[in-house]
């Protein structure tokens, strides 16, 4: 075992982990963040995007000790207690999730490009999202909702 150090979500943690542990293994078994999914173990579908210091990564394709004194954001950590963040909520609104599966990874994705490009343009939002994907294909109502939540941040920021 060895000892990992990191911060997930805001707060400091400190775990005993196999060095053979995936980051997607720990977040999910050990932290009990259970939005972080598992979907294909091949790096090819996204749904176990998180931030790694603010820039999208496939936890299913890291160790976890790679994580050592870095900061992780699941999607547990977008939301403010109970009130969910604008980009959660544009994706109920504009019906960007049907069965849900890949949301926790597209949403991550969403946060990352909406922190670099606040107002992005349907390119910009297509391969930002290119290394998630959604079985549904529900990708029209998924960039509306990517849409929405970048008006509603910058609505917000100009307030």
């Amino acid at each position: 075992m060895s000892s990992l150090n990191l911060e997930v979500n805001g707060q400091a943690v400190q775990l005993q982990v196999d060095p053979q542990r995936l980051l997607v293994e720990v977040l999910r078994e050990q932290l009990a963040l259970t939005g972080t999914h598992v979907g294909c173990d091949t790096s090819q579908c996204g749904a176990c995007t998180v931030l790694l210091d603010g820039q999208p990564v496939k936890s299913c394709t890291m160790l976890a000790l790679q994580a050592e004194g870095r900061k992780v954001t699941t999607v547990e950590g977008l939301a403010q207690g109970a009130e969910r963040h604008p980009i959660q909520q544009a994706f109920i609104d504009c019906h960007g999730l049907q069965c849900g599966f890949c949301t926790p990874g597209m949403i991550m994705a969403t946060a990352a490009l909406l922190q670099h490009t606040p107002q992005p343009s349907q390119e910009q939002i297509e391969h930002a999202l290119e290394g998630n994907l959604c079985r549904c294909t529900g990708y029209v109502n998924i960039v509306a909702a990517v849409k929405q939540a970048a008006t509603t941040l910058a609505a917000g920021a100009t307030q």
